[in-house]
C-alpha cells in the first residue's frame, strides 16, 4: 500500500508542480504535514542535498522521500510518480501541438501558466528561507525576536553572497567550490 501511495503523492505533485523542481517545495512541505513520511527539517536537508547533487531538484527529492519511506522499490516508484505526469503531457502536447501551433487560445494558456509558475517558484523561495534562515518554532516557544533568527544561516548567506555577486578574485569561481564550502562549514559549525 505505500508503494501506491507513493506514487500517488508524487504524481500528483508532478502533475501541478508547473514551472520546474523549486515548484515542487510547496507541495512537498504539505506530503510532509499529511504522510509524516519526513519532517520539515529533513525537508530543509533534502533540499540542501538535492541543490548540491546532480540532476533535478524533484527528482532528488521523490528518490530520497521513496528511499527513506520504502528503500530502493519506494525510490523508483516515487520517482517514476513524480515524472509521469511530465512525459504524459509532453507525448500529448506533441502529438497534438503541431495542430494548434498557431492557436491563439493556446498561446493564451501557455501566457497563463507563467504566473502559477512564478507563484510556485516564489512560495518555494519562501519556504527555503523559512526554513534555513529562521528558527519559527523556537520563536514560537519563546517568543523573543531575536529567537526567530539563525544568525549563523544568516551570517553564511551573507558571506556567500558577498563573496559571489561582489568580491572580484571569488566572483567567477564555479559554484561547486561554494557547495563545498558551504557544505564544509556546516558540518564545522554543526548547522
Amino acid at each position: 500500500m505505500i508503494y501506491l501511495r507513493l506514487f500517488f503523492e508524487f504524481f500528483c505533485t508532478g502533475l501541478f508542480s508547473v514551472g520546474g523542481g523549486l515548484a515542487t517545495l510547496p507541495f512537498l512541505y504539505d506530503m510532509s504535514a499529511r504522510t509524516g513520511w519526513f519532517t520539515t527539517a529533513q525537508l530543509a536537508d533534502m533540499i540542501a542535498v538535492s541543490e548540491s547533487t546532480p540532476g533535478p531538484i524533484g527528482v532528488n527529492m521523490a528518490t530520497y522521500v521513496g528511499y527513506t519511506s520504502a528503500g530502493v522499490p519506494g525510490a523508483i516508484i516515487a520517482t517514476l510518480g513524480l515524472i509521469c505526469p511530465a512525459l504524459i503531457v509532453i507525448m500529448l502536447i506533441a502529438k497534438v501541438l503541431e495542430a494548434f501551433r498557431q492557436n491563439k487560445t493556446i498561446d493564451s494558456v501557455f501566457y497563463g501558466l507563467r504566473p502559477c509558475s512564478v507563484a510556485l517558484i516564489a512560495a518555494a523561495g519562501y519556504l527555503v528561507i523559512k526554513l534555513s534562515l529562521l528558527n519559527v518554532e523556537l520563536f514560537q516557544q519563546t517568543g523573543e525576536i531575536l529567537s526567530l533568527f539563525n544568525f549563523k544561516a544568516i551570517a553564511l548567506a551573507a558571506v556567500l553572497l558577498a563573496l559571489t555577486r561582489w568580491v572580484k578574485p571569488t566572483k567567477n569561481l564555479h559554484p561547486i567550490f561554494f557547495i563545498g564550502l558551504s557544505a564544509l562549514v556546516g558540518i564545522i559549525l554543526k548547522f
